[in-house]
């Protein structure tokens, strides 16, 4: 899948496709707690996983027990379906 950067329309329907992230007009983000730094870590690992199978690698942070998740796509300058993608597959790593 050749990625896309999503159109603004595109770009308003992404909250219900993907909850839990906060939509801003260049890149996605969410923010997840854990029990403890070893669960999120743990969930980064994961995480990490998808990012090489998709060879799309997110800007995030881990402080303790709170992972910090950024997605946009460099190349395009902006949210991508890639970003859309990857975000979904997260989501589902949570369920």
């Amino acid at each position: 899948m050749k990625p896309y950067l999503l159109k603004e329309e595109e770009i308003k329907e992404l909250q219900a496709k993907i909850p839990g992230w906060k939509i801003e007009s260049k890149y996605i983000e969410r923010n997840i707690s854990f029990q403890n730094f070893v669960e999120a870590f743990s969930f980064m690992t994961k995480v990490a996983l998808l990012a090489e199978k998709y060879n799309h690698h997110p800007n995030w942070e881990n402080v303790y027990s709170i992972v910090r998740i950024k997605l946009f796509t460099h190349d395009l300058g902006g949210i991508s379906s890639l970003d859309q993608v990857l975000a979904s597959e997260i989501n589902n790593l949570l369920k």
